[in-house]
């Protein structure tokens, strides 16, 4: 009788909770909500509706409801304190909800907060070398953990997963939702727990700094073994070769060069690639039916096709011996983590690799004739990702290197003269975390990133 009754009472406590926060106006909300979390939001003006729905959640757990009006702007979170030990890891995950949120990817994101005991920032967690280079230690900027696919149900999973820096005694976890008019968040099954040190995820990346001679076809292919071979006994787990390899150097056009995927040369080197233990990169024209594209295929350790791109942007040259531009931006999943592809003169325009580090590309392999090898760097620096080039260009011409490109854009291993690998070992597991208020960059992009999904006005519209 006693468990029935203090259950009955809990229950009214937080009704009544729900009550109050739903009918209060936003501005008088005293911002208690159940289970130690706060509501919370930058100025009074811009506070949204706070409430707590018994009813809702997977499971009917319940879940904390923030409610935006129709004035633009509004913004506000939920929050809550937890403590950590230095160095440990520690996995954040929540359920979410949304009602007339326009752009889910900014409105509705969670952070966490690295804090001492008086709640001030600490510094981040980096290595030596790094702390050395760039004259000093960062701070740790807030986390912002990822969203998963959205299920049936309408509650997409969100998630993070965090080493505690050393300094740090305490998280502070916030559940956003911001400049929603007439939106609506439910936030429920929230976790913040202490989980074991994830495995690691190191791996080798390689490019050839190779231009076939033209003999022929199967020729050129063929030139490309020996250095695969090099790559293996290296150790690499991904080689990059250059871009239209059976077309360099061949006195052909691209229709007259082009073949199937698969096809023969996805089967030579499907085989080396199976032979050596080794995913492969490489560029060729493709025909499909009519059309002729320029195509990057990835081949995996087994031998077998991963995944093809097509390449979107196209120089004159190609466009004028009727080369079909691609317009899709795949990004595959491998035994390596994720890899994206794109190819050339893709490399002038930011919008190939922002697009697959937007799908999740951890890698781009880019087999590239010549381009800016600043352009190089910026790709990989904006989106904080790896860049593995292959070009045909010399060292010495200043026009692109086959290269290892770090999450900072800084080649960090690249070739010095003709028919030659280098190899580079990152940890695609550990973030880069960069000075200032930069942090985990990576990790902001998607929260950050402005809206372009609008029509954007001419000058002569305006």
């Amino acid at each position: 009788m006693f468990s029935w009754l203090k259950c009955m009472l809990s229950c009214w406590i937080a009704l009544a909770a729900t009550i109050v926060l739903a009918e209060v106006p936003a501005e008088r909300q005293s911002g208690t909500l159940p289970d130690g979390w706060a509501a919370k939001s930058p100025r009074e003006e811009i506070r949204p509706e706070f409430s707590f729905a018994l009813d809702s959640g997977p499971g009917k757990s319940g879940s904390y409801v923030i409610r935006h009006d129709g004035r633009k702007g509004l913004d506000g979170w939920i929050e809550k304190t937890f403590p950590v030990a230095s160095g440990e890891f520690y996995r954040f995950a929540a359920q979410r909800k949304l009602t007339d949120v326009a752009l889910p990817r900014r409105s509705a994101l969670v952070r966490v907060l690295w804090q001492n005991d008086a709640g001030k920032m600490v510094s981040a967690t980096v290595p030596a070398e790094q702390a050395q280079e760039l004259g000093h230690v960062p701070t740790a900027e807030p986390e912002h953990p990822v969203d998963g696919p959205t299920g049936a149900d309408g509650w997409t999973p969100v998630s993070g997963f965090y080493r505690a820096p050393e300094k740090a005694t305490r998280a502070v976890v916030e559940l956003h939702l911001q400049w929603a008019p007439n939106g609506q968040v439910e936030w429920s099954a929230i976790e913040f727990k202490e989980s074991a040190p994830p495995a690691s995820r190191k791996v080798r990346l390689a490019t050839i700094h190779h231009q076939p001679t033209g003999k022929s076809p199967r020729a050129n292919c063929e030139e490309f073994a020996p250095f695969i071979a090099d790559a293996a006994q290296q150790k690499a787990d991904l080689v990059v070769l250059g871009e239209t390899v059976p077309y360099v150097g061949v006195k052909q056009l691209p229709h007259e060069n082009a073949e199937p995927i698969p096809g023969p040369t996805t089967e030579y080197f499907g085989g080396l690639a199976k032979q050596h233990q080794v995913h492969i990169v490489l560029s060729l024209y493709e025909r499909s039916d009519h059309l002729v594209y320029n195509s990057a295929v990835l081949l995996g350790s087994d031998g077998k096709l991963i995944g093809k791109y097509r390449k979107v942007c196209l120089p004159h040259g190609e466009v004028e011996k009727g080369v079909a531009p691609g317009d899709d931006y795949p990004v595959f999943d491998t035994q390596l983590g994720k890899v994206g592809l794109m190819v050339c003169y893709d490399g002038f325009f930011p919008e190939v690799a922002r697009e697959l580090a937007n799908r999740g590309a951890e890698v781009i392999a880019w087999p590239v004739w010549g381009c800016n090898p600043q352009l190089a760097k910026a790709r990989a620096c904006e989106n904080h990702v790896y860049i593995v080039s292959s070009t045909y260009m010399q060292p010495q011409h200043g026009w692109m290197l086959s290269a290892v490109f770090d999450q900072t854009g800084k080649p960090i291993a690249h070739a010095t003269a003709k028919d030659s690998v280098v190899v580079a070992e990152v940890d695609l597991g550990r973030p880069y975390i960069g000075p200032y208020n930069l942090g985990d960059f990576r990790s902001m992009i998607d929260r950050h990133r402005p809206d372009l999904s609008r029509k954007v006005e001419t000058s002569s519209q305006r």
